[in-house]
């Protein structure tokens, strides 16, 4: 929908960090934006403000900053750079991360939430919201995500006379679409709402007793702990190069020796066929690179029992000692 109201043109350029889902990118490319992957800072994993600056033309239309992991970008920074350019934050991992007193979605021009089912709330499935920052323009969205419906603007002597409502465009030369969400949808989402900072909380004390216990010579973590910064949306370390262990064999003990499945997430988009196909490869994202090749995620949400997430502890503290001293001949010879 932002895409939409951003009233893209073909050959306006949308800079999106490469490091992220496909969605943050998919809808401005369907548009016809031209995508400009900006890499990601290494300490944060998010998009990289210096890198931006380079990236910048005059055909570039918005920058999308996706708060990714649940870590909130410092927003201003970006808006800074050129205030005719627009802000599109990406909060579908960040719901209640705070800024310099700010909740992410709400400092840019637009913030975009998703309610997934693995999301830090959820509307039992799919769902989303939009915050629009100009009030003018926040207008166009009820007609805009529900089939254009809306009221005739004028006083009836009958109120079924011509219809019972009216349809129209809100978009010139831009059809509407059906983003709504059921009654018990959002029911869902507004009890989890006065749920939020609780859950949250659970996440961010498990990730700091984690990150304390590994952060090292092996795994470097993006542990920024203040003010609901970070509400570890998921929980990622970078396989430090020096510690000289794979990231592939950790994941592989941690299957094979403790049932654990462990992943890598985020593959560079401009890595995907579907974005090769469609002309949109182009790309010097070092730091992407780096991070993505030995990264790994670790199983983690609120729902996990306390001697679940004690067991993936003690489990990776194994698996370190095993690939230090060695024993991963073990699993080779399996």
């Amino acid at each position: 929908m932002v895409a939409a109201l951003l009233k893209i043109r073909k050959g306006d350029e949308i800079i999106i960090p490469a490091h992220t889902y496909c969605a943050s990118a998919i809808p401005f490319a369907r548009n016809g934006a031209k995508i400009i992957w900006a890499d990601i800072n290494p300490k944060t994993r998010t998009i990289d403000l210096n890198d931006v600056k380079k990236k910048i033309s005059k055909k570039t239309k918005a920058i999308v900053i996706v708060h990714l992991y649940g870590y909130a970008v410092d927003v201003n920074q970006f808006k800074k750079i050129n205030r005719e350019i627009k802000i599109v934050e990406d909060c579908a991992q960040s719901f209640g991360a705070e800024i310099n007193n700010s909740k992410a979605g709400t400092i840019g021009d637009f913030g975009c939430f998703s309610f997934h089912a693995q999301k830090n709330i959820t509307t039992l499935g799919e769902g989303g919201a939009i915050f629009v920052k100009n009030d003018k323009l926040s207008k166009k969205v009820p007609g805009l995500r529900h089939n254009g419906h809306c009221n005739y603007g004028i006083n009836r002597k009958y109120y079924w006379k011509p219809a019972m409502g009216d349809l129209d465009m809100d978009l010139d030369n831009r059809w509407p679409y059906k983003f709504t969400l059921s009654e018990i949808q959002c029911a869902a989402g507004h009890l989890m709402l006065d749920k939020l900072d609780k859950l949250n909380d659970i996440r961010i004390k498990r990730a700091k007793k984690f990150i304390n216990k590994f952060e090292g010579e092996v795994f470097s973590f993006n542990g920024d702990f203040k003010k609901r910064r970070h509400v570890y949306h998921l929980l990622s370390a970078h396989v430090k190069p020096t510690a000289k262990i794979n990231n592939h064999k950790i994941i592989e003990l941690m299957y094979k020796k403790f049932g654990i499945k462990c992943a890598v997430q985020y593959y560079p988009l401009y890595r995907y066929p579907l974005f090769k196909k469609m002309g949109v490869s182009n790309q010097h994202c070092p730091n992407t690179d780096a991070f993505f090749d030995n990264m790994i995620s670790f199983p983690f949400h609120v729902w996990m029992s306390e001697k679940n997430f004690n067991y993936l502890i003690n489990s990776l503290d194994k698996v370190v000692r095993m690939l230090n001293d060695k024993e991963i001949i073990y699993i080779r010879k399996s």
